[in-house]
């Protein structure tokens, strides 16, 4: 068992914090230690909180000491992605417009999270607006794969998961409208949900009811994950998907306990006439022959009708058109190039597009309901080849196998979008590597408001999997 804080789950830091075998303290300046030291080769931090974050730690401690009343997370670091509000902390999203920006108040996940204890060490890279799935922005540069300098770490939550995957924190805020939680959790290997409308409120959404983005935990167990949903989860009159909705116990469900015997899979290897890398073919075969061994029924869906990205387009580029045109005629030369060219390709989209959009939508959904009638997750590839190299462009096209194929949303992460859309919880998890050692993610789809369902059997196939503690080299 390792002493080295920065390689301890969250669950078990928070279990020698409450031992005081380990102190508040000693776990935070570990975490910094480590994140300057790796930082200036992963850039995965905006903003690093130390001086905050260790006077924070120093009053866990005393708090620990006088034997206070703990929160779920007393002690433990965390980061937030630099989307997400921080009071009192920069929070700059991504924009060089935004680089001196400080809220007033915390996002209700981040807002949780404190309160139960969790102490925030840094706010984690993002592209500008959480605009594409790579991180990269004028305002800092690239993000690098833990597992590769010459690969990109995914998008839009890339410092996020990069930071949980190299030990730089046990525990990230992310967010996820197309799969940005689900992407980068892909790329580097970690544990990436992306849960069911309202079940974490989002403060920020400026379309609270046609809400499809989401403020989502990354971690590198899914043990980590239901034990931040635990802290986030729960109603809030800011989302109106929330009210209403009861918490779970989540860390009970997320137990590898039991066997999936009788869970019925609809699996599927890609949307009809996609490529897909020989890599992640070879991974997701043996996946679902671990999750037949745990048990479950499998049987092969057809991958037509998953063709969404022109729909989930439609939807969100009109949002990101409503929200940043202004900036873009203001001071469009100091924003990303693929941000403005995404704004202004909504300009011809009409009000009757973005309705006929709407509607689809809920025919998906319909859809997707109606597949959960004879299965219990829905199962595939989170991304159809592994990580794109770290100077890929939006725009450009992707290579799967030596072939140029075109449109990297829907050729890389076509799988990711659909559930954005229709509010079904997703969670990628490592399935395996590819022959250059780069991870490979797994996505399973559960009922709506599943979580509780789906988090158990990401737990019993991580567990079967093996791959949890496996670190990326030389770091």
């Amino acid at each position: 068992m390792t002493d080295d804080p920065c390689f301890l789950s969250a669950g078990e830091l928070r279990a020698r914090i409450g031992r005081r075998e380990l102190s508040p303290v000693e776990a935070t300046q570990a975490v910094l230690d480590r994140i300057a030291r790796l930082q200036p080769a992963l850039n995965c931090f905006i903003t690093i909180c130390a001086e905050a974050a260790l006077a924070e730690s120093r009053r866990a401690e005393a708090a620990l000491m006088r034997g206070e009343a703990r929160g779920l997370l007393h002690g433990v670091p965390f980061t937030a992605k630099d989307l997400v509000d921080t009071a009192g902390v920069r929070t700059t999203y991504g924009s060089l417009l935004f680089r001196d920006h400080v809220p007033s108040e915390d996002a209700v996940a981040v807002a949780r999270l404190r309160r139960a204890g969790a102490i925030l060490v840094g706010k984690t890279t993002t592209p500008e607006f959480g605009t594409k799935g790579l991180t990269d922005a004028p305002l800092f540069g690239r993000t690098r794969n833990a597992w590769s300098d010459r690969h990109s770490c995914g998008g839009s939550s890339g410092g996020a998961a990069v930071a949980v995957a190299t030990g730089l924190a046990p525990l990230a805020v992310a967010t996820d409208g197309g799969g940005s939680t689900r992407i980068p959790a892909a790329c580097n290997g970690v544990a990436g949900l992306k849960q069911s409308n309202g079940v974490v409120p989002h403060s920020q959404a400026p379309d609270a009811f046609g809400n499809y983005t989401y403020v989502t935990p990354m971690t590198r167990t899914v043990t980590d994950t239901a034990l931040m949903l635990q802290a986030m989860a729960g109603p809030h009159d800011s989302d109106p998907w929330s009210i209403g909705l009861p918490v779970p116990d989540y860390l009970a469900a997320a137990r590898a306990e039991g066997d999936l015997g009788d869970i019925r899979v609809l699996y599927c290897l890609a949307p009809s006439g996609r490529p897909v890398a020989a890599a992640v073919k070879a991974a997701f075969e043996a996946a679902l022959r671990r999750l037949a061994d745990l048990g479950a029924v499998l049987e092969e869906m057809p991958g037509d009708g998953f063709e969404i990205e022109p729909l989930w387009r439609v939807i969100n580029h009109t949002t990101w058109r409503s929200r940043f045109a202004e900036m873009v005629a203001r001071a469009g030369d100091k924003m990303s190039p693929s941000l403005v060219r995404q704004v202004e390709s909504a300009s011809a989209v009409t009000g009757t597009d973005y309705q006929q959009a709407m509607f689809a939508r809920a025919a998906l959904f319909r859809r997707v309901q109606g597949m959960f009638r004879r299965a219990d997750l829905l199962v595939t590839p989170t991304l159809l080849r592994p990580a794109l190299p770290i100077e890929q462009d939006l725009f450009d096209p992707i290579e799967i196998d030596g072939a140029l194929v075109p449109d990297l949303r829907a050729s890389w992460f076509p799988w990711t979008m659909p559930f954005n859309l229709t509010g079904h919880p997703a969670i990628s998890v490592n399935c395996g590597f590819s022959p250059e050692g780069l991870p490979v993610g797994l996505q399973l789809v559960g009922r709506f408001r599943g979580e509780p369902a789906l988090l158990h059997a990401a737990a019993l196939f991580e567990a079967a999997a093996g791959l949890s503690g496996r670190w990326p080299p030389g770091l």
